[in-house]
């Protein structure tokens, strides 16, 4: 893994889909609506993308990766304003309930041992503070597995991890399944296959030009996300008790207390 994880992380400047956009803001969204006037700690922040939007919400915002290429594009892009920092998720380098929000956004199956970071945000979270984690959906029919990925859970996995913790969890599921029209059917027939025959670009840059060649022209990776850039989607409430097949995102919020 020479290159770290660069290669697999959205990065500014990159080509996009319109859902993918909508993905990446929405999440931002959930998480700004947390941090509102609190001291957030963003995990796997990976170039800062989110860092920025929260940082106008938040009172306080530090960012840390586990990469440090992707943690000197955070700092080259937002030098002094904000604390970015190269950071073991199984072993943050915090004192006990430092934080009221801490963030893992679409990187927790990366994770080794995912366990020990849930246990190392329930140890640096104040009373009635909040880990949410968001994470593609493994269940989904048409899911792929990212390139260096340890594991993805299930709904009732990230339920239970967190539980195990302590956290009381509530679950919500995003991205209903639902192809409109020929078109939609057709592009969802060839992931289909595409995912079954593993044809599936492994890099985010091969992926780009898979995407370009299905849905056309693409939009750039924002540097920072800022209001209203892409369109907002409303997760809906799940229990997590029964598999979630229809749904590309899983989001889980653990409470303190």
């Amino acid at each position: 893994m020479a290159d770290g994880y660069t290669t697999v992380t959205e990065l500014p400047g990159a080509g996009a889909t319109r859902e993918q956009l909508s993905m990446l803001y929405t999440r931002y969204h959930m998480a700004g609506e947390l941090a509102a006037g609190k001291d957030v700690l963003e995990v796997a922040c990976g170039p800062g993308i989110g860092l920025g939007y929260l940082a106008r919400k938040a009172r306080r915002v530090v960012g840390g990766d586990f990469d440090p290429k992707l943690v000197e594009a955070a700092r080259a892009h937002y030098g002094t304003q904000l604390e970015v920092d190269q950071m073991d998720a199984e072993h943050l380098p915090f004192g006990d309930r430092s934080f009221d929000v801490v963030l893992l956004l679409e990187a927790i199956y990366y994770l080794p041992h995912a366990d020990k970071f849930v246990a190392e945000a329930h140890r640096v979270l104040r009373d009635g503070g909040t880990l949410f984690i968001c994470s593609a959906n493994r269940e989904w029919t048409s899911f792929n597995a990212s390139p260096f990925s340890v594991r993805y859970y299930s709904a009732r996995e990230l339920k239970d991890l967190l539980s195990a913790a302590g956290f009381s969890v509530e679950l919500r599921a995003g991205y209903y399944d639902e192809p409109h029209g020929l078109k939609g059917k057709i592009l969802g027939t060839i992931r289909n296959l595409a995912v079954k025959l593993h044809l599936i670009p492994k890099t985010m840059r091969a992926k780009q030009m898979f995407k370009r060649l299905f849905f056309g022209k693409l939009a750039a990776l924002p540097t920072e996300i800022t209001d209203g850039q892409a369109e907002l989607h409303t997760p809906e409430p799940i229990e997590g008790s029964a598999p979630v097949t229809d749904h590309k995102v899983i989001y889980a919020l653990g409470r303190v207390g």
